[in-house]
């Protein structure tokens, strides 16, 4: 009877015991590689979606606020009452008072630039 053989492995089981652990590993690596892997790309999607959120966020609250602004000067503009038209000028009226009335008015801000031009244009004519 042919007895077991005690001491070190021959070369083929060497051999054979070298290529299980290097499989194990391999397949050990490759499969912590596509767990990380999908853990990254579950990270960025994640990342991917809140930046979407904010943005979605940003675009709603200025849409809001350009709507509030218009709003707003819509209810300026019809709480703001017109200005005063030039009065007709009469014969013999001064005209450097007149025209001093109207630089005064324009200094105060009643009247415009376009306003004071319509105004003087009138009066000169």
């Amino acid at each position: 009877m042919m007895g077991r053989r005690m001491g070190r492995p021959g070369l083929i089981g060497m051999a054979a015991r070298t290529a299980v652990v290097a499989g194990t590993a391999t397949a050990v690596s490759g499969g912590v590689q596509r767990r990380q892997q999908a853990r990254y790309d579950q990270q960025a999607d994640a990342q991917a979606y809140q930046q979407q959120q904010q943005q979605a966020q940003i675009d709603a609250a200025a849409q809001q606020a350009a709507q509030q602004q218009a709003y707003a000067q819509q209810q300026y503009l019809q709480q703001t009452p017109p200005p005063p038209a030039p009065a007709a000028p009469a014969a013999g009226v001064d005209i450097v008072a007149e025209l001093q009335k109207l630089g005064a008015l324009k200094e105060q801000g009643i009247l415009s630039d376009e306003e004071f031009a319509a105004a003087k244009a009138k009066l000169l004519s």
